[in-house]
């Protein structure tokens, strides 16, 4: 949640790069900003940790749960289509419907063994090379094309490859989180840390063999499956796999140091978990599209210093926010509005 804050607020505050400058004279922003990177991969991952989790301790009743949470969580992510139509288009398939899509589908996915759902990650790193190359999705996507319903296909083909989330190939994150969570409930955390370095090796290797020109690849569909580029709009084979291990591994850390001194129920990294959907759903539209009304004028208004100023003027308000809102069980927010729609 912290990464996703000062991911989008810290770029959509800054006022860019003064003339004669570019992007990397300010290293401290921009690295900064990079780290958000992982946001999305450690929704999804842990969507599919607490899909797996869900499954183990409320074994009854738990497939039509996990279906009505999937569809509820896909309506609050075109909800923020229409908060946002800076950003998003109606169709535009983001986080949310892709945590809903996959969680929606958990029942198929809880019947697969371990190794079956690693083989199901390797298909959709396969499906999505191959549905790139088919669809002749651009190597570089830009907003305005990840939101366009008038192409082929229209919102099913944003939804499948080429919107900021698609099924291909970020429905991996989710399988492998699936895998970690049954780790994770059998105690051994370990396993998690593996998955994420096995995940690395295969990332790594594989933009290796890309770079001395060693994959028994055409050129075009390597780059797709191994290339790195600085934007994973859209995610190649070897983006997927680096971001998904950095995930893995930083799971399998924090339940290292949490087993070890455990987290309050006060402390401020969990009332702003509690709180992730609601401060995704308010942020968004307020410093993306209120930030732009007449008499506001704060999109892109900022120097670096003072962008950064506003990240964590916004995250120390909702730290304290939170920490008030967890003495009232956080009701009346979209995670209380979930569980009360979907069990």
């Amino acid at each position: 949640m912290f990464l996703m804050i000062e991911q989008h607020v810290g770029i959509w505050m800054w006022e860019g790069p003064a003339p004669g400058k570019t992007r990397l004279d300010y290293p401290l922003l921009i690295g900064f900003n990079a780290l958000g990177g992982l946001a999305a991969p450690l929704f999804v991952t842990l969507a599919g940790v607490g899909s797996a989790l869900m499954v183990s301790r409320e074994p009854t009743g738990v497939d039509g749960t996990l279906i009505r949470r999937g569809l509820v969580l896909m309506s609050f992510g075109y909800v923020l289509n229409l908060l946002s139509p800076s950003w998003f288009s109606w169709g535009s398939w983001f986080v949310l419907q892709m945590m809903g899509f996959a969680m929606a589908l958990t029942p198929l996915w809880r019947r697969l063994s371990n190794v079956g759902l690693l083989l199901l990650c390797l298909a959709v790193f396969a499906g999505t090379v191959a549905v790139q190359t088919w669809l002749q999705t651009p190597l570089d996507l830009s907003n305005d094309r990840m939101r366009d319903v008038s192409l082929p296909g229209g919102p099913l083909r944003l939804a499948l490859a080429e919107s900021q989330f698609p099924i291909l190939p970020w429905l991996a994150f989710f399988l492998a989180g699936i895998v970690a969570g049954r780790f994770i409930d059998d105690s051994h955390i370990g396993r998690v840390a593996a998955l994420g370095l096995g995940f690395a090796v295969f990332g790594g290797v594989g933009h290796f063999l890309f770079l001395t020109h060693r994959l028994p690849l055409p050129g075009p569909i390597a780059a797709r499956a191994f290339g790195l580029r600085l934007s994973f709009f859209p995610a190649s084979v070897a983006i997927v796999a680096l971001l998904l291990a950095a995930a893995l591994l930083l799971i399998a850390g924090m339940l290292w140091l949490e087993d070890r001194r455990p987290f309050s129920r006060t402390n401020f990294w969990v009332t702003l978990g509690r709180s992730s959907l609601t401060l995704l759903m308010i942020h968004v539209p307020v410093f993306r599209d209120l930030s732009r009304l007449p008499g506001i004028e704060w999109w892109r208004g900022f120097a670096a210093p003072n962008a950064l100023g506003v990240v964590f003027s916004f995250f120390l308000l909702a730290a304290l926010l939170t920490r008030l809102w967890q003495q009232v069980d956080y009701r009346y927010g979209a995670e209380w509005a979930l569980r009360k729609l979907a069990g």
